[in-house]
């Protein structure tokens, strides 16, 4: 177990709404402006490493959010979703340099070709599922090059461009890290040769073991290392019982419909090899093959699209599971939990103790103990002034 090492461990943002149940409108939170910067400055100051900002037709601008969100954080990093099919790497390196330096080489972007054919024919692209991937890698060859101050000649299948350069560069050398996500061949090809970290969903360990020893062959091949992080969702709580209470109260309101609505959804919309095994995972819907490994549960996914996992437990347990991960060359979490602001605080007073990772320095001002604490018992600890 690689108990010594810290993980890094990010956080997420949803703009796409927010909640304290799934498939409903209970407990709904609206993806405003105000209650995403909570969200990000909360895992500012509690010491997560990053947020990740997802993209798609649901979802708010990530890229504007992040220019916004930069702002009012200090040292948070911003891992933003982009197809690449609906802009040029040109337009995009701009926007890339852009938010370098207004967030003083906090950004880092995650490349999604995208699975859902009916939405991605909305956004005006008519690629099939391997000519993504193809586009995506000429569009990486073009984006990569301008972001470390190379002027690019290239004609492909699916780019051209002619004596294309950056005017402004960012902040990060050579340029922002490259993250990406797929589980077809030709993602697995596109990951190898020319991206930084390569993210897999949260499925049982063989299945990770086996997805990422294919990146890892192929970027050798290649003469490269890839970087390895992990999307899950976290429910942590001081028990065992009381964390699978939780998750079982998250799904407590959706009802069969719902959930035989939202898998036919899927199945007929999506092309993605990923999302087929999440889907695979429990059975297209079912309540009762939930728990797919120690601890791994599959409930977000009997509505939710990507990333559909969640890793279920007390501290202890839930640290361990994560370091069988990190095992396999895990070296980064972008995890999540409903509601996102809670369940940021009890990520990090829970679960952070038990993988190593130290709290943000406080500031010059402490508060003693007082009416949560033992205050009436006729005890008050001393406080370290700071």
């Amino acid at each position: 177990m690689s108990a010594g090492n810290p993980l890094d461990l990010f956080w997420f943002i949803p703009v796409s709404g927010d909640g304290t149940y799934l498939g409903t409108k209970k407990g709904h939170r609206p993806a405003d402006f105000d209650y995403l910067k909570q969200i990000a400055q909360a895992a500012d100051r509690l010491g997560f490493g990053g947020v990740l900002i997802p993209t798609g037709k649901n979802c708010d601008d990530p890229w504007i959010t992040a220019a916004a969100l930069a702002t009012h954080t200090e040292r948070l990093r911003f891992l933003l979703a982009l197809r690449p099919s609906v802009t040029s790497p040109a337009y995009a390196a701009r926007q890339a340099a852009a938010l370098d330096r207004i967030s003083n080489g906090r950004f880092l972007v995650n490349i999604v070709s995208g699975g859902n054919a009916t939405e991605l024919a909305g956004d005006g692209v008519h690629l099939d599922h391997d000519e993504r991937y193809a586009h995506a890698a000429e569009f990486l060859t073009v984006y990569n090059q301008l972001l470390e101050g190379k002027r690019v000649d290239f004609e492909g299948q699916h780019i051209r461009v002619k004596g294309a350069q950056l005017g402004f560069l960012p902040v990060q050398k050579p340029r922002p890290p490259v993250w990406f996500g797929g589980s077809s061949d030709p993602a697995l090809n596109v990951a190898a040769e020319h991206v930084e970290t390569y993210l897999t969903w949260g499925e049982p360990l063989d299945q990770v073991d086996e997805k990422l020893n294919a990146v890892r062959q192929r970027a050798k091949a290649r003469g490269r290392k890839v970087k390895f992080g992990l999307r899950i969702h976290l429910i942590v709580r001081e028990t065992e019982a009381e964390a699978w209470s939780a998750a079982d109260r998250l799904i407590g309101d959706i009802s069969e419909e719902a959930i035989a609505a939202a898998q036919a959804k899927f199945a007929l919309e999506s092309d993605s090899v990923g999302q087929k095994r999440m889907s695979a995972l429990h059975g297209g819907g079912r309540r009762d093959k939930l728990v797919i490994a120690p601890n791994l549960w599959a409930g977000v996914g009997l509505v939710r699209g990507g990333a559909g996992t969640a890793l279920v437990g007390d501290p202890k347990t839930v640290a361990k599971r994560l370091r069988e991960y990190q095992d396999l060359g895990i070296e980064t979490i972008i995890a999540s939990g409903y509601p996102h602001l809670e369940e940021a605080y009890k990520v990090a007073e829970l679960l952070f103790p038990e993988l190593g990772i130290g709290a943000v320095p406080k500031r010059s001002h402490a508060t003693p103990v007082g009416e949560f604490g033992v205050s009436g018992t006729g005890f008050r600890p001393a406080v370290a002034a700071e």
